[in-house]
């Protein structure tokens, strides 16, 4: 069952990414934020925590920079930081939103369950607070159109502030790798496939010891119909709803009277 709508005028937003406070994706993030709310709390990793997934740190502690008013850093993972903002920093007011992003790159198909960004949101979404990931898709290392996030972000929150959705769902969003004028509207598209890690390349450092570095994606199914890949290649922001129960019935229950 959907939520509540969220009213933004009064709502407390938490920003956060994966990407580290200094980037450029967070500041469009939070630049947005500010549009749609006074309340706006920004708290995210030190540095960069690409594919670092739902990474959470037990094993040190973890310290916390304030980088100015609303504005901290902590030296740890996406969760951690979205842990500490919701439980720490912000625990007298919980955020009636959480946006992460906006990531350097798609978050696609299965980047999903390696994505910091992802991760982020997701770990907002089991406290309680909904949430929404971004991510601007690009192909052209030194081409990122970052004014397309700048352009849609805050409509494509605005319109699912309105619907809302439910308390186990998290919104995966990507912006298409394409200016602000070519870009199609948004789509409601699935989790499509789309896999890191297919090309291993192996070298030698200076030592004689060998290394591997993971290399490029692939996308597997960039054609199939209603799938975020098609979506994004087809110049549609792609809304795609992830939940956070992993069961899968179907199976579930063929196993069920089988198993003894």
């Amino acid at each position: 069952m959907a939520a509540p709508a969220i009213d933004l005028s009064r709502a407390r937003i938490l920003v956060t990414n994966d990407d580290g406070i200094d980037a450029p994706g967070i500041a469009i993030l939070e630049k947005a934020a500010r549009k749609l709310s006074r309340d706006v709390w920004v708290v995210a990793p030190e540095t960069e925590q690409s594919a670092v997934a739902h990474g959470l740190t037990i094993r040190r502690p973890l310290r916390i920079r304030r980088v100015a008013e609303r504005r901290y850093a902590v030296d740890g993972t996406p969760t951690d930081s979205v842990l500490l903002a919701i439980g720490h920093l912000l625990k007298d007011k919980r955020p009636t939103l959480c946006l992460s992003g906006v990531n350097r790159g798609a978050n696609l198909g299965d980047d999903v369950t390696y994505s910091g960004t992802v991760a982020a949101a997701m770990e907002a979404t089991l406290l309680g607070v909904p949430s929404i990931a971004f991510s601007q898709v690009f192909t052209k290392r030194d081409v990122v159109h970052w004014n397309t996030s700048q352009a849609f972000v805050p409509k494509v929150v605005r319109s699912l502030a309105r619907i809302g959705w439910p308390a186990d769902v998290l919104m995966n969003v990507n912006l298409p790798d394409r200016p602000p004028e070519r870009v199609r509207g948004m789509r409601a598209a699935a989790q499509g496939r789309h896999k890191i890690g297919d090309e291993l390349v192996e070298n030698q450092d200076p030592r004689g010891q060998h290394y591997y570095w993971i290399g490029a994606m692939r996308q597997s199914e960039p054609g199939r119909a209603g799938t975020d890949l098609h979506a994004t290649n087809a110049g549609w922001i792609s809304v795609t709803p992830l939940h956070l129960d992993l069961t899968h019935g179907e199976t579930l229950a063929r196993i069920a009277g089988l198993l003894e």
